[in-house]
């Protein structure tokens, strides 16, 4: 099935921390995916996203909670929406993507942040080209670290480092079937002990992890090893637009989001 067949069930996960966060607080808002961005919600940018995507079918909202989301009028009219419905999230954002995809009568699925501000149809059409051409039962969206440093050279990003170079993170993931559940559930193993790193080792591998920093573990043996510790087949797709490896999770990403809304 080419890219521009193919329809996903989008998750959108809007869960917040017990007491909120601390772009939450500095924004005054009741949720991080509420903070305005450039004159609007992040949450309401990404779904105004997806619903103008040609690849999207409908939404899951996953979050907030019950008691921010009945209040808040921009998640009133997100979820009166056609094709936009809310679900409960779990205690963290491993346990709301099992519970939502858990909820979807049909795959495949793209799961994305409600934080993802940047996120626009040009980035969802490059990640599904990409994937058209693949296999796995997952798949995750990677930018090179070295188009991200090149855009915003004042910004501070995570990057997994690999011997064949460093890639960020684009909070997007595609779920072909139900078989790629395997990777949320080993993902919330491994975000239960993420306070003992020892038990963290013990999951990965001591050897994997021990490779991994040192930097001599290439990027398609770490996906390798992945897929057999999740017990279901696990790849990434690189994303060549630097936009895409920022999400509003802290204030100076807030700042930075706003620069280039205003920009563009």
């Amino acid at each position: 099935m080419n890219a521009s067949a193919e329809k996903y069930r989008a998750v959108v996960l809007a869960g917040e921390r017990p007491g909120g966060g601390p772009l939450s607080k500095a924004a005054g808002v009741a949720a991080g995916v509420l903070v305005p961005v450039a004159g609007k919600t992040a949450v309401a940018r990404v779904i105004d996203t997806l619903q103008a995507s040609p690849g999207i079918e409908d939404c899951l909202l996953c979050g907030p909670e019950r008691s921010i989301a009945e209040k808040n009028e921009v998640i009133r009219e997100l979820t009166s929406r056609d094709g936009v419905r809310w679900l409960a999230p779990g205690p963290g954002p491993a346990a709301s993507t099992l519970a939502a995809l858990e909820a979807l009568d049909h795959y495949p699925a793209l799961v994305t942040a409600g934080d993802h501000a940047l996120l626009s149809t040009t980035i969802l059409d490059s990640f599904f080209a990409g994937v058209a051409d693949r296999h796995e039962d997952v798949l995750i969206g990677l930018v090179p670290y070295n188009i991200v440093r090149t855009a915003f050279p004042e910004s501070r990003r995570t990057v997994l480092k690999f011997s064949d170079g460093g890639f960020c993170g684009s909070n997007l993931f595609v779920f072909r079937d139900r078989r790629g559940l395997g990777a949320v559930r080993f993902w919330r193993s491994v975000e239960s002990d993420r306070k003992r790193p020892w038990r963290v080792a013990r999951r990965l591998g001591l050897w994997t992890l021990l490779r991994y920093i040192a930097g001599r573990c290439p990027v398609a043996e770490a996906f390798r090893i992945l897929s057999v510790k999740a017990g279901c087949r696990v790849g990434y797709v690189e994303i060549d637009d630097p936009t895409a490896a920022v999400d509003v999770d802290s204030v100076e990403d807030w700042r930075l989001a706003e620069r280039i809304l205003r920009k563009s």
